[in-house]
This record gives C-alpha cells, structure tokens and sequence, in this order.
C-alpha cells in the first residue's frame, strides 16, 4: 500500500472514481420533450476508442429532427435516421431502440424501421417488436407511470446493414402550456455524417397584438450558424422555419469545432423571462394555485398571493405528530426534514419529468415515496402545519443572460430558515445529513416564488449560493500497518468524516449493494493513492446523519519493500492532501481569481507502522507552518519497532486573495515537500531458521468527529 508520487485526492474535491461508483441506480427516465432534443433514437452512440482512421461501430448518415411548435405550446417532433453498421458493436448498440416519453401528454409513432441488407433486400421490423413499458425507474411507484419507454427489438441486424427508422413524438396540452422551450446541440464527433435540424415556430408575440406582449428568448451558437430561413402563412397564422444542415469533414482525420459554449448550439424558449419562469414553476409547485399570468388586474393579483395553500388535517396531524419532542423552530425542521428524506423513498427521475406537475402532499404522504418536486411538496406542507415555511431552487445552471428555460437545470434543494439561520436541504438524496446539499459548481440558485409576478423587476430570482453547515467539517485518516519480514504490508485504515466527502461517501455506501462495498472501498484507497488489495469494508449506517460516517477496511499489498535493497525509503503512509494548485499568470489585462479552498475545514491524518524484528528507522522532520486562511502541521517519530506520523491540516477561509497567491504558493510549496519525506529503513539479515516477524494486533480506536 504505498502512496503514489503525485496527489490524488485533494479531500476537499470530489473524487472522478467515486462518481463513477455512484452510477449505480437505475437510468432514469427521459426528459419530457420540450426540455432536451436527444441525439439519435435517444440512445448514445459512442465513438471508437482507437485510432483516428479507425471506423466508428455504427455511422449515422443522416440525422433529420424536425420539431414544429403551436402557438398553443402543443408540439410535434420528427426524427428520420439512416445507420451503417460496421461491426458487432454497432449491432450492439442498435439492437434495441428506446424512446422515452410522458403519457400523461404525450405519443409516439414509429412508422418506420427498415433494415436493408448489403444485396438490397430489405425486412421491414413488424409491429410486435415494439413494445410499451414503464420506465424501469418507476416500476414500483404507480402514480408515475405515465413515464414509459417504447422499444423496438432490431432482430437480424449484421455489419455491413443499413438501419432506417421514423420516430414521431406528439405532445399536447403540456402543464407548462402555452410555455415551450427546447435545447439542441450539434454532433461533433464524427458519428453524424450528415445532420439536419428544423425549426418550425409561430410567430412571436411581438409580431401578434391580439396576444399579451412578450419576446421569447432564441439563441444559435455562432459556430452553428442557421443555414437557411423561411417564412411562411396558414390561415391567420404567421410561422417562421429555420433550417441548419451540418456535414462532417470529409477527412477522417480533422475534428470538427469543438463545443465550448456552456448554451446548446441552438436554445428557445417563449417564457420571455427568468421571472416568469420563476414564478410559472412556483406555480405548478403550489397545488390549488391560481396561475397569475390569467389575472387580468393588480388587485387580484395580490388577493392570489396573499391566499395561503390549505393544509389538510392529515398534513396537520402528521407534522404534529413527527415533532412531539421538538421545542425549536430548528428541531422541528430537523423532524420533518428526517421523515421526508429517509421514511419517503426517493423515485430516481430526472428534473422536469413530470413537467413540475407534482402531487398532492396527501397523496405523496398516503403512497410513502415521491420524486425532488413532490419530497418538496411534502416538506413544505408539513412545514406549513407547523406555520414554518420553505422555498424550492434550482441548480445546475448560473447564467441570467442565459435563455430562460427549465431545461438549464438538474436538481431541486429547498431552502429553510428557523429565524436564526437558513439553511438548504436536499431530501431527495436520502440520507444527506440536515443543512447538506448535493454539490454543485455554480455559485447561485434559481428560486422559484410568484411574488416575483408583482415585483415588477428581475433578476431577484437568481440569488448567490452562500454554503454554511450545521456544524464543523471535519476529516479524520486513521492507518494501522504491519511490515513483515517478506516485506508484505498489511493495513486497516479508518475514515471519519463530517462535510462534503461525508456525503459523497454516504450516498455511494447507499446506492451500492452491500456486496459492491469492496469495490469502492479499492476506488476510496486508490484516490487517496493506496496501492494495494482491499480484503474487507465495512461502513457505519448511511441513515445515522446525525454521526459522522465512518468507514473501515483491511488492505493488503505483497512485496511492499525489498529489503535486500540497502537502504529501504518509504513515504508516510497517509492519505496526501492535494491542496489547490495557485492560479496561473493571467493574460495582460485579465484579472486574477481568488484561490479557493472551499468550506471551512479540518483535517487529521495517522499512521501507525509496526516494523519486523531488526528494523532501525531514521524519520523525517516534522514541519509547521501558519497562515490567517490555513495551518499545517506534521510530526515524526520511530521507537523501537513501531513508526508513527501524523500530518494536520485546517482550512480556515473559504477563499485566499488573488493577491496572496505568492504567499500562498509558498505554504502549497512546504505542505508538498513535507509529503515527499521519506522513512528510511534497515534491516540486518535475520538468521535462516529465524522465523519472519508477525503482524501485531491492531489496536481498537473510535475516533471522535
């Protein structure tokens, strides 16, 4: 088990290799259509990893979407596909073809899927193949199963075919209409030998007197520019088409643009503005609301507003009955906040794929499980019970010049305040501790409020995401080896955590099955830079979010040293910290960001090593050093066979000033170079018929958080 050469977990960040143990739920649905235009069939088709001439699986010829939107919000969808298999994979991955769509408002058609052979015949895929199910997310959670999945099994498809299909996608009377939205983005892999994307839209509101004056947001990336417009008339109505037609290079060898843009290539919505789609989403969270957009005067506007939703005695009786103990605003809070995360099952759906048409509190509370947008209605139902009150955001998207649309975010978290502090929760997660939110990159939220529609301005509902926890974050690293004389390691290692990575760890310990716990216990060692075979795991109850989590797990690593080297050199067998790299020397002109060390934080670190019989050490020197926005401190020793070292960091600010970046370079510079110290060990030639030395009992220890 020995710590690589460079850092591979900074314990601040979240580790790629335990994000990768998280994928262990099942896919969730798709999002209704107007939030996301998937590429082909809705199924991804991933390019080769292999050379560049190197032909992909499957090579799509032709991808047409064409999407045509009524004034009315109503929408019809249609995507033509042509595909030439080249290998097994590519069958693989167009054996079966799922499109997932909301049943409560909309349908799917597929008139065609063709398959033609390299001779020229041609099979034509019978109507049996297709088959109509719920989505597997939603399997044992009835009221959502409007969520299905319509397939079709490709039976007969070999390299060297040609698969052709139709797939149209009717929506009508959507919850959000006459609202609609749409996000595309071009394909820049080289998959897509030929790409065409339509746009049919009704003419604006500016354009229509007769209608309430509003200007829909339309951006185009200007790489993707529109390659041709129309206009057009039907009757009365006024329409608009535009037409992107998009070739791959015709060298294999030359990548196409890339993406940079945090916007899709092509986005489009007619809310008009944040507000409004702050104040149309509160709206559809808010069961009996009245919309405000079809009040014709301010009066009644604020007689709306003012009109506070019913609590039902159910509702009542609940939140009285969870909080019975409770004598602060805080504890019950915390109550209702442990009910709905842990009592309620989470239904793993995507955001918006109910179209933010939740259930009743009632219903949510008689069914016992429920998606982000119905866990909140729940919650702020009890909440209102108890004459408290909570608020829904969104996160995942931070850019009010952005077009506005719900389809820019991913999550939901409510906000909460018990008259002291307020705090953010994330219930969908299950088993995140109260005042924990799953992490996000952006630094704002959307919130959702309808007294946005009388504020008459904007911008208020894009607010700074301001992280504080309930308590101190806190990261304790326990390692307890034994060296033998073959030179074999043996290792248990202790983690006790509070903060960020507590709830990384807790919902990976969650989501996995137990059986699955070894694995990411290997993937937890190797980002802190164990190397080695995990042999056991256990960790403490995800549900226990008033503890820190632990975890525990045996290591084992032949052949650790080679003590017929003379002499043997090894790093401290802890955990390396990875601190932030200083930001680089900025353009001329450019301002310097702020280093960022993220939520306050403390960190410890031990090892312990047992040394067989014969063994001297010489240690390393410890090290310390102090700043205003963070400490560090080591220590080293050796007596007799046993070795110890222990390293102490503390982040104390959130942020370093751009300015103190020399200064700041020059504690990064001390922290790394204390890492890189060695033990040096040596042996003297134990007798041959002495026996090799045993590894030593590893001492009990709980520590505290």
């Amino acid at each position: 088990m020995k710590p690589s050469g460079r850092p591979l977990l900074f314990l601040r960040i979240l580790s790629p290799l335990l994000l990768i143990a998280f994928a262990t739920r099942a896919a969730p649905a798709q999002q209704p259509v107007q939030k996301t235009v998937e590429k082909p069939s809705e199924k991804k088709v991933e390019k080769a990893d292999a050379p560049e001439k190197t032909e992909n699986p499957a090579q799509i010829e032709l991808l047409e979407t064409r999407y045509r939107f009524e004034a009315n919000g109503d929408s019809r969808k249609e995507v033509h596909t042509r595909v030439h298999i080249n290998s097994e994979l590519g069958v693989r991955q167009f054996a079966r073809l799922n499109f997932d769509y909301n049943r409560s408002f909309q349908s799917i058609e597929i008139p065609l899927v063709r398959i033609t052979h390299p001779s020229g015949g041609t099979a034509d895929i019978l109507p049996s193949a297709i088959t109509d199910q719920p989505n597997p997310a939603v399997i044992n959670a009835p009221a959502y199963q409007d969520l299905r999945v319509k397939s079709v099994r490709i039976l007969g498809l070999a390299p060297g075919d040609n698969l052709e299909y139709r797939v149209i996608t009717t929506t009508t009377h959507h919850p959000l209409a006459p609202d609609f939205w749409l996000d595309h983005s071009f394909d820049r892999t080289g998959v897509v030998s030929q790409e065409i994307f339509e746009l049919d839209l009704p003419a604006s509101r500016d354009d229509r007197p007769d209608l309430p004056r509003r200007t829909p947001n339309f951006y185009v990336n200007s790489a993707t520019p529109v390659t041709s417009t129309q206009n057009s008339v039907e009757g009365d109505s006024a329409r608009k088409i535009y037409v992107w037609d998009r070739s791959a290079p015709t060298d294999s060898n030359r990548q196409q643009e890339p993406h940079r843009n945090i916007e899709p290539d092509v986005s489009y919505s007619n809310f008009g503005n944040w507000d409004r789609l702050s104040v149309r989403l509160a709206e559809e969270l808010t069961p009996g609301a009245v919309p405000l957009m079809s009040i014709r005067n301010y009066a009644e506007s604020m007689k709306e507003l003012q009109e506070k939703p019913s609590v039902s005695e159910v509702i009542r009786a609940k939140a009285l009955e969870l909080t019975t103990s409770a004598r602060t605003d805080r504890q019950k809070l915390e109550a209702i906040y442990a009910f709905v995360s842990q009592r309620i099952p989470t239904v793993d759906l995507p955001l918006g794929s109910t179209a933010f048409a939740p259930r009743s509190a009632d219903e949510v509370l008689s069914t016992g499980y429920a998606n982000a947008e119905d866990k909140f209605v729940l919650f702020a139902a009890l909440a209102k019970g108890l004459k408290l009150y909570a608020n829904a955001a969104l996160t995942g998207y931070c850019d009010k010049n952005g077009v506005a649309r719900p389809s820019a975010f991913n999550h939901l978290v409510i906000s909460v305040n018990d008259g002291k502090m307020n705090y953010w929760l994330d219930p969908s997660l299950e088993v995140a501790p109260f005042g924990m939110v799953s992490p996000f990159p952006q630094k704002c939220v959307f919130v959702l409020n309808r007294l946005f529609f009388v504020m008459n301005s904007t911008g208020q509902e894009w607010q700074p995401f301001k992280k504080t926890l309930p308590f101190a974050a806190r990261q304790k690293v326990e390692v307890n080896a034994s060296l033998a004389g073959d030179g074999r390691l043996s290792a248990k290692v202790h983690y006790s955590m509070r903060g960020d990575n507590e709830l990384l760890l807790r919902v990976a310990f969650h989501q996995a099955p137990k059986d699955k716990w070894k694995e990411l216990a290997q993937l937890l060692s190797l980002s802190d830079g164990f190397r080695g075979q995990v042999t056991s795991v256990n960790a403490s109850d995800p549900y226990a979010t008033r503890e820190p989590f632990t975890v525990d797990y045996e290591i084992a690593q032949p052949r650790f040293v080679n003590w017929s080297k003379k002499p043997v050199r090894i790093l401290a067998l802890l955990p390396q910290l990875g601190l932030p790299d200083p930001p680089a020397k900025p353009a001329p002109g450019v301002a310097t960001s702020p280093i960022d060390l993220g939520t306050p934080l403390e960190v410890e670190t031990r090892m312990t090593l047992h040394l067989p019989p014969g063994t001297t050490t010489a240690p390393p020197t410890g090290t310390s050093v102090q700043r205003d926005y963070a400490t560090f401190a080591s220590q080293y020793s050796a007596k007799g066979l046993t070795v110890t070292a222990s390293r102490h960091i503390n982040f104390l600010l959130r942020q370093v000033p751009a300015e103190r970046a020399t200064d700041y370079n020059a504690f990064l510079r001390v922290v790394l170079t204390d890492e890189a110290q060695d033990f040096t060990l040596d042996r003297e030639a134990p007798p041959s018929n002495a026996k090799q030395g045993a590894s030593p009992t590893h001492p009990s220890s709980t520590p505290k958080p």
